[in-house]
């Protein structure tokens, strides 16, 4: 069977920092509507691969395409376009402390000017919603809020142009348990919902249990094994056997499909949209 078109394509490339190697030969592509993870050791080139995802650095070698443009090579106007396709949310969420949780959402609808003053407030309003964080917090400056609110309100501003494309740098990092378990069933939630195309790093193993179509691993340089869950953890590689050690037995296929349903089953949804009534705080 065909596959659904290819959202990133990264083909041969190379990335080095004065002589030493960062990337030699890497290859990988992500397809429409695909939850992708990628792991990979400390200092194994995660953080780079993203940044060259998000045209942010140039490889010495090869090509990385995204909705086919190719980044680095295409002119500034066309890169700029490419880039209200996708959001990002960051590892420490990145918010602005000098703003509200409003004013920080809001903030690419008002820089790009690209819909009317009068709906920037609905617009925000339904993306907290969304992301299940109540009228109310929209006056709260980041340093009210709890680690899981700050993920949320970040998801939102990623969200606040309804990208076809996320990505996610450790969206679980520094959550308790409990809030790391709700996030990601709002993350399974919008996936649904939003027919995402989502790129992860990360190093939560119970984040690929719960929403990752395919774990791409990034070791020796270049991906050296990209596929499902159940097929990537047998890799005999030294990485893969520390990445999961403890937890072989619950990579089998019908255990990670009794996880989601367990996920699923829940009557906690991961933050159901919150109602939108005509008390919105005011701005």
């Amino acid at each position: 069977m065909a596959h659904p078109e290819a959202i990133i394509e990264v083909d041969n490339v190379t990335t080095a920092y004065g002589g030493h190697v960062i990337h030699r030969d890497l290859n990988l592509t992500v397809h429409r509507g695909e939850v992708v993870a990628l792991i990979g050791g400390s200092g194994s080139g995660k953080t780079t691969l993203l940044r060259l995802l998000l045209g942010l650095e140039v490889p010495q070698a090869g090509s990385v395409k995204i909705f086919g443009h190719p980044l680095g090579r295409c002119a500034a106007r066309d890169l700029e376009r490419v880039r209200y396709r996708w959001g990002v949310l960051f590892q420490n969420g990145a918010l602005f402390s000098a703003l509200n949780v409003f004013d920080n959402v809001a903030l690419p609808l008002r820089e790009l000017k690209s819909v009317p003053p009068d709906l920037v407030k609905p617009l925000v309003m339904l993306k907290l919603a969304q992301v299940g964080l109540k009228p109310e917090d929209a006056l709260k400056r980041p340093a009210e809020l709890s680690g899981g609110m700050v993920k949320r309100v970040s998801l939102a501003r990623a969200l606040i142009l309804d990208p076809q494309l996320l990505f996610l740098d450790e969206p679980t990092a520094g959550l308790d348990p409990d809030s790391s378990k709700q996030f990601v069933k709002l993350l399974r939630r919008l996936r649904q919902e939003l027919g995402l195309t989502v790129v992860m790093v990360t190093h939560d193993v119970d984040t690929l249990f719960a929403v990752v179509d395919r774990v791409a691993v990034l070791a020796d340089q270049h991906i050296i094994a990209s596929g499902p869950l159940a097929e990537v953890a047998r890799l005999p590689h030294p990485f893969v056997r520390n990445f999961f050690l403890g937890h072989l037995e619950r990579c089998a296929e019908e255990d990670v499909r009794r996880f989601r349903l367990s996920l699923d089953d829940t009557s906690d949804d991961g933050g159901v949209p919150a109602v939108l009534c005509e008390e919105e705080p005011a701005h």
